[in-house]
């Protein structure tokens, strides 16, 4: 299998104008080990590079269309009129893209020319992860954004691959639910946590079609953070209560959040989604935990 994608999170530096240039390529890549097709690609990879940053931060961002078909962009964490900066530029285009992220969250961005769920579905999607005031220092910290696959055949090689099957994203019949845009990635290569470290898990679902319920098999999750709030910050309930926890992040299309936790011995913690099919479709990783 090709090199796995890192789902380490960069930390924050003390800049304020986030530069990036965005160059869309339509390439063969690896969906699952030894399973290839032709994905719509920002920056040649299964899943766009997350950036980090603060509220009130701002992103200056340059779109390069290299692919064969209009292409286009939009930040969810940015607020603005989506008539230019998110217009549909052709093969050869630029456009310049700049927005203040007013707001925390793991925001998701995606191209967003129709039919907006085939783009999402063939690879055009990442995240941006804007912290909340005061979120506290964590021994690690991993990004994951879930999406789909579809197939229009199995190719063991890039020279067989295809593109995306349209069909199969209207029927909601997906062949592969992905981690950062590559099944069971991370059953290869884990994840790395030392007994009593302190975890922090962020997780973006791309979709475009499923829900994700983010569980770790063997953890429990004493902070959930989810679109713009804590429902549980160190066992501490938004209503009351001092002694809860969680075992799922539940999100929709879209959404994102974190949580947080801690492992109490030492082995191999399965991370999926609890929809089972899709952890069995690929939606799946491990844990491995040291002393």
């Amino acid at each position: 299998m090709a090199a796995p994608i890192d789902p380490v999170l960069a930390p924050l530096t003390d800049e304020r104008v986030h530069t990036l240039t965005l160059r869309v390529t339509e390439v063969p890549l690896e969906v699952a080990p030894g399973l290839w097709q032709t994905r719509w690609t920002f920056n040649g990879s299964g899943v766009g590079p997350t950036l980090h940053g603060r509220v009130g931060d701002v992103f200056d961002i340059t779109l390069v269309n290299d692919g064969t078909m209009g292409h286009s962009i939009d930040f969810h964490a940015g607020a603005l009129a989506p008539d230019r900066p998110m217009r549909t530029i052709a093969p050869g285009e630029t456009l310049s893209y700049r927005f203040t992220a007013q707001r925390a969250g793991i925001w998701m961005y995606h191209c967003s020319t129709m039919p907006m769920s085939t783009h999402i579905a063939a690879g055009m999607t990442g995240a941006v992860v804007i912290e909340p005031d005061g979120l506290e220092p964590v021994d690690r910290s991993y990004v994951l954004v879930q999406s789909e696959v579809y197939l229009a055949n199995a190719a063991p090689d890039p020279q067989q691959a295809r593109e995306v099957d349209s069909d199969k994203i209207v029927a909601e019949r997906p062949d592969r639910v992905v981690f950062n845009g590559i099944a069971n990635q991370y059953d290869l290569t884990p994840f790395a946590a030392k007994v009593g470290e302190r975890v922090r898990f962020w997780v973006l679902d791309a979709g475009p079609n499923r829900a994700s319920a983010f569980h770790i098999v063997g953890g429990q999750f004493d902070t959930v953070w989810t679109e713009g709030t804590y429902t549980l910050r160190h066992g501490k309930a938004a209503l009351g209560g001092s002694d809860g926890g969680a075992q799922v992040l539940p999100l929709q299309p879209a959404q994102g959040g974190f949580v947080e936790l801690s492992f109490p011995e030492e082995g191999h913690y399965s991370v999926v989604s609890h929809i089972m099919v899709d952890a069995e479709r690929g939606a799946h990783g491990v844990v491995q935990v040291t002393r």
